[in-house]
């Protein structure tokens, strides 16, 4: 049964590259089967987010975080066509701040602006989506619808502008082949102000005798459930980092996914053994986050850093995400229930850094370890503080004015009962006792 499949699936994309061909010629119509291909690896990571979220929170928040993980990408689509591609992808203007042109399209004939706004909507569906996680089990869903459309409608593509669209950062010479700062710093900056905004689950911190706050550990429902949504996430990154080529005859696409894979699995073998000293016992949620934070951190840098680069950068990144982890939780004291800020927002910026570091191709990228001097690394500086401060900025206005029009946060009693419930009026588990003073 698996083989007739995967024969029709061949014989339907030899089918759809012979008709594109006879149009274009067989160069374009691989390009168009390409982007399309990737860009729906990279919809599967709307998956993959659902069930990392939903897997380390609580049963009776199960149903509220698989909502938001479908409507953000709806409202995002929406919004991304009406407003995003426009100020992304239209004719710069204001020194490279803004694309000015190409919103609400309707009428275009070309079939290469459906390949290309569809590979783009995804992305900015996976930096609106990154937020959900670090606000989940407290967060007003008509809240959540608002603000994800303002993300993916103006705070993501003004920054990508400046990078992707033909910006001033781009013109500076900035590098982020497939979007450690457009799209996950960009996510990472906003789900930080969001986590802070909205304050800690009720439970989350204690306080001791001297008024200082200690963290209590709110264990996630389903370990197996996450695990598979970082399968999903990494079989999606494929098409995040391998389609970033923009071409299907770049054979640049093997190294990409070469080092994506290295990155990764660095990353998760770092965060295995930093989890298994600080916390003498290897912990399953710090392994999945280092695979992420190897996979985010090894996003900017995939196309221009060798094999042995990748691994030492995905090393890099999956000890960042666990002392982030803990800094975030400990000292901070933001309660960010899935570690997205430190998986997406650290890890991001290290990722765009290692390009300064590590990159090594002529007229791209040249690094301080292959003869370019500190110049790559402090223009990537640049972009990592320029679009962190945009990204903060704005998220943090967002958030605070949305608490204050509409509120932001479900009350304490509707968090005890859980979101499903007082949210959507649902359970996931029906039949199974969930609920708890927590």
């Amino acid at each position: 049964m698996r083989k007739r499949l995967f024969i029709a699936a061949a014989f339907g994309l030899l089918a759809a590259a012979s008709a594109c061909a006879q149009e274009w010629g067989w160069s374009e119509a691989l390009d168009m089967i390409w982007l399309f291909l990737g860009a729906s690896l990279v919809f599967v990571m709307q998956a993959g987010f659902a069930l990392v979220e939903t897997g380390l929170t609580r049963a009776k928040n199960s149903v509220n975080i698989v909502m938001k993980n479908l409507m953000d990408f709806c409202i995002g689509a929406v919004v991304y066509w009406a407003f995003g591609w426009g100020l992304m992808y239209g004719k710069d203007a204001l020194g490279g701040l803004v694309g000015t042109d190409q919103f609400f399209q309707t009428a275009m004939d070309s079939p290469t602006f459906y390949r290309d706004w569809f590979f783009q909507v995804v992305f900015a569906a996976t930096a609106s989506t990154i937020v959900s996680g670090a606000v989940s089990e407290r967060t007003q869903f008509k809240s959540y619808l608002i603000y994800t459309c303002f993300i993916s409608a103006i705070i993501y593509p003004v920054s990508g502008h400046w990078i992707w669209g033909g910006g001033w950062l781009s013109d500076l010479g900035f590098h982020d082949f497939a979007g450690s700062t457009v799209v996950h710093s960009v996510g990472g900056w906003s789900a930080l102000m969001g986590a802070a905004v909205l304050g800690p689950r009720i439970g989350k911190y204690t306080k001791g005798p001297k008024g200082q706050l200690s963290p209590k550990a709110i264990p996630g429902h389903n370990i197996p459930l996450a695990m598979l949504g970082v399968f999903l996430l990494w079989f999606g990154w494929y098409g995040f980092n391998g389609a970033s080529t923009l071409s299907g005859s770049d054979t640049t696409i093997a190294r990409v996914c070469t080092t994506t894979t290295l990155g990764a699995s660095a990353g998760a073998i770092a965060a295995l053994f930093t989890s298994w000293i600080m916390f003498k016992k290897p912990d399953a949620s710090m392994s999945m986050n280092g695979a992420l934070a190897g996979l985010v951190s090894i996003t900017a840098p995939c196309a221009v850093v060798s094999p042995a680069g990748a691994l030492v950068i995905g090393l890099v990144g999956g000890i960042l995400v666990v002392f982030a982890v803990e800094f975030i939780d400990k000292v901070l004291h933001i309660d960010d229930p899935v570690g997205a800020s430190s998986v997406h927002l650290v890890c991001g910026i290290w990722g765009t850094l290692s390009v300064g570091i590590w990159g090594n191709v002529k007229g791209t990228a040249v690094g301080l370890l292959h003869g370019g001097g500190l110049r790559q690394l402090g223009i990537q500086a640049i972009g990592v503080v320029s679009v962190g401060t945009w990204a903060a900025f704005t998220a943090l206005v967002l958030f605070i004015v949305i608490k204050a029009i509409t509120g932001l946060r479900v009350t304490q009693k509707e968090e005890l009962m859980g979101l499903d419930i007082s949210e959507h009026k649902a359970e996931a588990y029906t039949g199974f006792q969930i609920f708890s003073n927590m």
